[in-house]
């Protein structure tokens, strides 16, 4: 988990309990699992005795930082921004204890230091400590200087210093952690604590996770996995884990759980003896969803994704449990039709049902074929000639599910 680490920053972590420091970005009123290394890193630091600070930026995030960036970004109002905040904080309770406790987790947020700094104040009494040399060689800088950079983000890394000058005056923070793409930001924190005060400041960045693959972690067709729930549905959460690769997944459960390192190679050196049982997959998910979203949520998550898998009327009583929205995501891209709910209520025949009120079928020929051949299934149990589709058989009062063979889904709404 460690990418660039300062000087002298080990040793004195580890003779010393001390406060430190990560800042999230409120441009979402939800963290996504992008957030996750951060997150974890302060779970770690409080668990050994440390006591961490969550810098919300609701001042910088008025502002926008040009780390990663490749153009500027549409910036939010106050309002927006708490809105934000206030979502992170509650996401934020998850992992981190809240307590009285000596090294209890502290939320701040930024705007209450720079609601009333002016303008003049701040180039007068931070800018003059700091050259325009220094923050033109930051990376985050250099990269956006052939395409442009607005003043307002070109500034950015003076104020995050100032965070941290502002941290280690108040609250004496001596660390601040984050991403590796935040380490001229944060080195230029370290500078102004070095000239303003003559002091020592720490720093520790950790690397950004990629994927074996090459394509983006923590995003998928559908865009990022969220850690709220109304955002990415804990089924959604959980499919992403158990269907990592073997080299992401062996990445992923040393970064993102915190199972010791003798637990983590016990569990790799299993998965490689049987690598089809997905061990390793399925410790990962069960960990992280269980972390995210509590135990019942993970065993629901588990149990949607065994559907396509179960038959006969184990896979019925399954189906029938399911919300509209799992049945929807479990089947996402299934063909689907509409039809007219009194069809149902008189009975309809399973040849009707097939050809003429869906379509799945294009003939009573094909249709009794195939059910002959048993290989056409109504919510995963076989049919024969004689099913009649009832308003008993419906997926959430709502949906039917026909199949034929093992991937050919087809899906009936009935309104």
């Amino acid at each position: 988990m460690i990418h660039d680490i300062m000087p002298k920053t080990e040793e004195f972590v580890k003779e010393n309990k001390i406060s430190g420091y990560i800042g999230f970005d409120p441009t979402s009123d939800s963290l996504h699992i992008g957030s996750l290394v951060q997150i974890m890193t302060l779970v770690l630091f409080q668990k050994h005795g440390h006591k961490p600070y969550i810098l919300v930026g609701g001042a910088t995030g008025m502002v926008g930082d040009p780390s990663g960036k490749s153009k500027e970004r549409n910036l939010l109002d106050e309002k927006e921004l708490n809105k934000n905040i206030t979502a992170i904080q509650k996401q934020l309770s998850k992992f981190l204890v809240f307590s009285d406790s000596k090294n209890s987790a502290v939320i701040v947020n930024n705007n209450d230091w720079f609601k009333n700094f002016s303008f003049l104040d701040f180039i007068r009494d931070i800018g003059k400590h700091i050259t325009v040399n220094y923050m033109m060689s930051k990376d985050s800088v250099k990269k956006r200087l052939e395409t442009g950079i607005s003043f307002t983000e070109f500034s950015y890394q003076l104020v995050q210093g100032y965070d941290f000058y502002w941290l280690y005056k108040n609250h004496n923070c001596l660390l601040q952690l984050g991403g590796s793409d935040q380490w001229g930001n944060i080195v230029t924190g370290t500078e102004l604590i070095r000239k303003i005060d003559g002091g020592s400041a720490y720093a520790i960045t950790t690397p950004l996770v990629q994927k074996a693959d090459g394509t983006k972690f923590g995003k998928t067709e559908s865009g990022n996995i969220w850690l709220d729930a109304k955002k990415t549905s804990p089924y959604k959460f959980y499919q992403y884990w158990i269907n990592s690769s073997d080299s992401d997944a062996e990445n992923y459960i040393k970064i993102f759980t915190l199972n010791d390192k003798e637990k983590i190679e016990d569990i790799i050196t299993e998965h490689k003896t049987n690598p089809g049982l997905r061990i390793l997959q399925n410790a990962l998910a069960k960990d992280i969803t269980t972390m995210i979203h509590g135990e019942d949520q993970y065993e629901a998550a588990k149990e949607a994704s065994s559907i396509l898998f179960k038959k006969g009327n184990d896979a019925v009583v399954a189906l029938k449990s399911l919300s509209k929205d799992v049945f929807l995501e479990i089947f996402e891209g299934v063909p689907q039709v509409e039809i007219n709910k009194d069809e149902v209520l008189k009975g309809m025949p399973i040849i009707n049902a097939l050809v003429e009120s869906s379509g799945f079928l294009k003939s009573n020929g094909e249709a009794r074929r195939a059910i002959g051949e048993n290989s056409i299934s109504l919510n995963k149990a076989k049919v024969d000639l004689e099913t009649i589709i009832t308003i008993n058989d419906l997926i959430d009062d709502k949906y039917l599910l026909f199949q034929r063979g093992k991937k050919n889904y087809f899906i009936v709404l009935v309104n």
